[in-house]
């Protein structure tokens, strides 16, 4: 048996050696601890691109909730606009601000901006920041947008603000603005402004992009506190991110951004799709695909291919004009012009229903997306109104010419052919009898009597008997 000296030798020797292991495993948990926890923290980035519309709010909507179930520190819109629709615009400031996750929009990269409709998500945003090289601004909604009825401020237009104009003026304003222009003017110039400071941002620049469409870039944005931070990339602004205080729903959140995983959302097949179709000239493609599928159905019945493929394009084609500020008085008058040119191939004239179609075709794609609800030049691009009303008045006049010429040539078949034809007397007693022409024997009459094997002319009928002179 072992001494107790020895045994207890051998019990302190393990008891220093659970110690070590002890010490040891401290260690790397202190170490990895760190590692382990910034590799838990997540961000969210999605890519908003081109005008803002109803595939962007669905984007926004879809990239809201994922960056939700990501337990994501906060979700970053890469924004690169020119602006958009206004309801799409007021329905992202809505979201934005219930939010309940921070959102930071981030003009990027290089060489984007967020004009008119993107500075007001940029106001909007809990942290505003941008790209080196790229700008915002330019927010005055013009005549087909932001606002109905307000204008683009022409540059000879005198500022409001100018002193001397003002006195000569006089009280009402400028005079080239009506009390409804005014009136629109200053509730944007409201919103921005309310926006402003709501997020501790310069209310008067927001004033001037409104009023004197004033722009910004990204080095003059953060000197006059429109953004909090100019970042050459996303890591660049993540780290600028980390440690900065935001408000979500009343309360203070500190943002721990630094090291964090990327999550990028993209839009499903639906926004996708949903943004190819509310593209005015795809849109008015489909539009006039889905009439002529239809027409051609109808004039060849039993095809189906016209039917179908005009049938689904039509569709699409009003799906994507539900998300487009559609002036229907201007889709009517396009439906008249369709109606009177294919009426024009149908009626004896000189061509007055086919130019009026053709006129009334031409002026109903020319405003068919052009009324209030955008604030920027959204409309069916000119070229595309001028190569299908070409395409369309050749096909209508192609098929009225190809009647033209049917009409005027001789026919070669059916009771109209025997008209005219030379046959010969078969039998034949006092003003009745039978005659063979083109091959066939007939019951015929004639004004005098005839004699068999003579040769006859025929000049008309009456049911099956043939009318015949010598």
């Amino acid at each position: 048996m072992a001494c107790p000296v020895v045994r207890q030798r051998n019990k302190l020797a393990w008891l220093r050696q659970a110690r070590r292991l002890m010490s040891a495993l401290l260690v790397m948990i202190a170490v990895t601890a760190p590692v382990l926890a910034e590799s838990d923290k997540r961000v969210a980035v999605s890519d908003v691109s081109g005008a803002i519309g109803v595939a962007t709010t669905r984007q926004f909507t879809l990239a809201t909730g994922r960056a939700q179930a990501e337990r994501a520190e906060a979700l970053i819109i890469r924004l690169d606009t020119p602006g958009g629709l206004v309801s799409s615009t007021r329905e992202l400031i809505k979201q934005i601000v219930a939010s309940p996750i921070p959102i930071v929009v981030y003009v990027a990269p290089s060489g984007a901006r967020a004009a008119s409709a993107g500075t007001f998500l940029v106001y909007a945003s809990h942290v505003a920041a941008m790209a080196p090289g790229t700008n915002l601004g330019a927010a005055t909604p013009i005549e087909i947008g932001g606002v109905p009825g307000v204008p683009q401020p022409r540059r000879d237009e005198p500022r409001k603000d100018d002193k001397d104009d003002k006195d000569d003026k006089g009280s009402s304003g400028t005079q080239s603005q009506s009390a409804a222009e005014r009136k629109a003017i200053n509730d944007v110039v409201a919103l921005l402004r309310s926006l402003a400071q709501l997020r501790g941002r310069s209310p008067e620049f927001a004033e001037k992009a409104v009023r004197d469409a004033a722009t910004l870039t990204a080095e003059e944005a953060h000197k006059q506190a429109v953004v909090e931070i100019v970042a050459g990339d996303i890591d660049d602004l993540l780290a600028q991110l980390d440690g900065r205080k935001v408000t979500i729903g009343g309360a203070e959140k500190v943002l721990a951004t630094k090291g964090a995983q990327i999550v990028t959302i993209e839009p499903d097949l639906r926004t996708q799709l949903l943004s190819v179709i509310s593209n005015p000239n795809v849109a008015f493609l489909l539009l006039m695909i889905g009439f002529y599928g239809v027409i051609l159905e109808f004039w060849n019945p039993g095809s189906f291919v016209p039917g179908v493929v005009g049938a689904i394009s039509l569709i699409l084609a009003l799906i994507g004009l539900s998300a487009l500020p559609v002036n229907y008085g201007s889709l009517g008058l396009l439906v008249l012009g369709i109606a009177l040119m294919i009426g024009e191939a149908f009626t004896p004239g000189i061509g007055v229903l086919g130019i009026g179609g053709l006129a009334a075709f031409i002026a109903g794609a020319y405003f068919l997306i052009e009324g209030a609800g955008a604030d920027i030049d959204i409309a069916v691009s000119l070229p595309l109104i001028i190569g299908m009303a070409a395409t369309t008045a050749l096909l209508i006049f192609g098929v009225i010419a190809a009647a033209m010429e049917a009409r005027r040539r001789v026919p070669v078949t059916g009771a109209e052919q025997i008209i005219g034809s030379i046959g010969q007397v078969v039998a034949w007693q006092d003003a009745t009898g039978q005659i063979r022409v083109l091959g066939e024997v007939w019951n015929a009459r004639a004004a005098r009597p005839l004699q068999t094997g003579d040769t006859v002319r025929v000049v008309g009928r009456d049911g099956l008997t043939l009318i015949v002179d010598s």
